[in-house]
């Protein structure tokens, strides 16, 4: 395995400042933010364009592919994360049509996994929602496929604030609509396993990763705490909202030695990203990168540095 991080937290540092910030702190690779570069209000954790893949080259592909090779990194995946089942069409055609570029970009650079969400209407259950994925989707896919690209979904509901509310963002996170994602897509769509959602959704973590291991292609570190006042007084009900507090790993209620001893165990051998949502370690970037180094310091033990 390798540990890394998604570079999202750092908007304004150049790609190649980020990737020496992480060399020099013991980091094997990064997951690099491909948003649309953003010229006003962004949801929180989104927005950040490390590389413009509107117009990418194969050459400067390559060429951003080798210097952070040079520096000792990989890199794990391009992630964006939309919702491409948006109910608005214009919405919706403009974060397709960025995920393409994505895609195209991917595949120009040779890295293997565009990292993405499904996406979902909030207002419809998930069994109409994923008629609309059925409808979407297969182009998606196939033109991922035709890039030699693989898409990896993020198992989160995206449900954070009222106008996600009842049934979020993203379908991709229960292992009911899981099965029905491999069986239609297998090989060609894998999971990106943040394993925080499961922990606030109540899904058994082992019992998933020994189900769904083998289609597990990317890993998000990721931690929940859960305020038991909040679910107290909210409800789950509420969809998480009030008592989810996304943490750092290590700084939450996921078990990291069973969660990692399940990943061994179903032959998992890739990278595990730490995704940095963290309200205590943010603001500046001195408290970001304390955050990450917290992270590190906590998940190293379970991922040896190659020699």
């Amino acid at each position: 395995m390798k540990l890394g991080f998604l570079t999202v937290p750092f908007p304004d540092t150049p790609l190649m400042e980020v990737a020496d910030w992480a060399a020099s702190s013991g980091f094997d690779s990064l997951e690099v933010a491909c948003w649309p570069p953003a010229t006003g209000p962004t949801r929180r954790y989104a927005g950040t364009s490390h590389i413009d893949v509107t117009d990418l080259s194969a050459a400067r592909g390559r060429e951003i592919v080798d210097e952070i090779r040079g520096k000792g990194l990989s890199i794990s995946g391009l992630g964006y994360y939309p919702n491409p089942l948006h109910p608005d069409p214009a919405q919706r055609e403009a974060m397709i049509g960025h995920l393409r570029h994505v895609i195209v970009a991917a595949g120009r650079m040779g890295v293997p996994f565009v990292n993405t969400f499904m996406g979902g209407d909030q207002a419809r259950s998930q069994d109409d929602n994923w008629q609309e994925a059925l409808r979407v989707w297969p182009d998606i896919v196939s033109f991922a496929r035709d890039n030699g690209v693989k898409i990896t979904i993020e198992n989160c509901p995206m449900i954070f604030s009222a106008n996600e509310w009842p049934a979020g963002h993203n379908i991709a996170w229960s292992p009911y609509i899981w099965r029905r994602i491999i069986e239609q897509w297998g090989g060609a769509v894998g999971l990106n396993y943040d394993p925080s959602h499961l922990v606030w959704l109540m899904i058994d973590q082992e019992r998933f990763i020994h189900e769904f291991g083998p289609h597990i292609l990317h890993v998000q570190a990721k931690d929940v705490l859960i305020d038991r006042d909040g679910l107290y007084e909210r409800g789950t009900l509420s969809g998480g909202m009030g008592w989810q507090i996304p943490r750092l790993p290590g700084l939450g209620d996921a078990d990291w030695s069973r969660i990692m001893a399940a990943l061994y165990r179903a032959g998992y051998d890739g990278d595990v990203i730490i995704e940095h949502e963290d309200h205590d370690f943010e603001g500046t970037d001195a408290l970001v990168k304390r955050g990450f180094l917290i992270a590190r310091d906590n998940l190293r033990p379970f991922i040896p540095r190659e020699n």
